[in-house]
């Protein structure tokens, strides 16, 4: 029988996790985890990662093994999880993926453009310039270096148009010019397996999640990372909104109801990114034994 990897994905607040362990387990297998947040240490309760027993109930890959502070890539993401697979397909026929994360998924699946990697310094001063000037003005460059990137670009995503003034700065050629879209080819199968929910029942799942995160001290965790606010790592959902009510600006509840509102806008982009995707065998978020019987079904 030939290698193959199943990945679980779907909106955040949707069971992967738990299906995916459970999936695991019948399967005798590790996770590989395709989060781009999960991976950092000391973020746990932001990003909802696998708790210890969890962790403890199979083996998981690329879960807290970064400092915050650390750069790390979609693009590098490829590089270690394609080089693990190797490892675990040595002594596994099937591996279990898990993660919502659009670019991380997509990474695994069909690689990502042969982009270069971008020197610490050419980083810091590309932030410097965003810190000081604002996205305003980034973006206006970017126009000016990259037209064909900035016209398809979400212009409103600092770390998309930070990123491509760092390539274009760093070689002196567009950042478009490397952005070929040619998916590489895999010695494995592939099988993805989307899990999807009615939207009023994920927003409440994503409304109580959010409310567990809180009582279990989500406050106190955001503060911890305070210092650490600049990196890219916290440029997300939950510490956004909790480091402005550490600053004094919002009230608790306020950031709560932020978190709980930014939450399901990405949950609404993540769909309408996978939705695309033909190749994904959609299930019930709920429905783990159906899950299980179409995978036994492909043997």
């Amino acid at each position: 029988m030939g290698k193959r990897l199943i990945v679980i994905t779907g909106p955040t607040g949707a069971g992967k996790t738990d299906l995916s362990i459970g999936l695991a387990q019948r399967l005798g297998t590790e996770i590989l985890s395709a989060d781009s947040r999960q991976i950092y240490r000391g973020m746990e309760i932001g990003t909802a990662a696998p708790t210890a027993a969890q962790l403890s109930a199979v083996r998981h890959h690329f879960i807290g093994f970064k400092e915050p502070g650390d750069y790390y890539s979609a693009a590098q993401f490829e590089s270690d999880a394609i080089a693990l697979l190797g490892r675990l397909f040595a002594i596994h026929d099937t591996v279990v993926a898990v993660g919502g994360s659009m670019m991380y998924v997509d990474a695994l699946c069909n690689g990502i453009d042969d982009i270069p990697t971008v020197d610490a310094e050419t980083r810091a001063f590309v932030l410097e310039k965003y810190n000081a000037e604002g996205l305003g003005r980034l973006t206006a460059e970017l126009k000016l270096l990259d037209p064909d990137y900035y016209a398809t670009a979400d212009i409103r995503n600092p770390k998309r148009v930070m990123h491509a003034l760092e390539i274009c700065y760093m070689t002196g050629r567009t950042y478009s010019s490397f952005r070929v879209g040619a998916s590489k080819p895999r010695d494995f199968d592939i099988v993805k397996i989307g899990l999807s929910l009615d939207r009023e029942v994920l927003y409440d799942r994503i409304n109580r999640r959010v409310d567990r995160m809180v009582a279990d001290g989500l406050a106190d965790e955001a503060g911890r990372l305070l210092p650490m606010r600049h990196t890219n790592s916290l440029n997300t959902v939950g510490y956004k909104e909790m480091f402005r009510y550490l600053d004094g600006e919002w009230t608790l509840d306020f950031a709560i109801d932020k978190i709980k509102q930014n939450t399901r806008i990405y949950s609404r982009k993540q769909m309408t990114w996978f939705r695309r995707d033909t190749a994904i065998h959609w299930f019930d978020a709920g429905d783990g034994d159906g899950v299980a019987s179409f995978v036994s079904s492909l043997e």
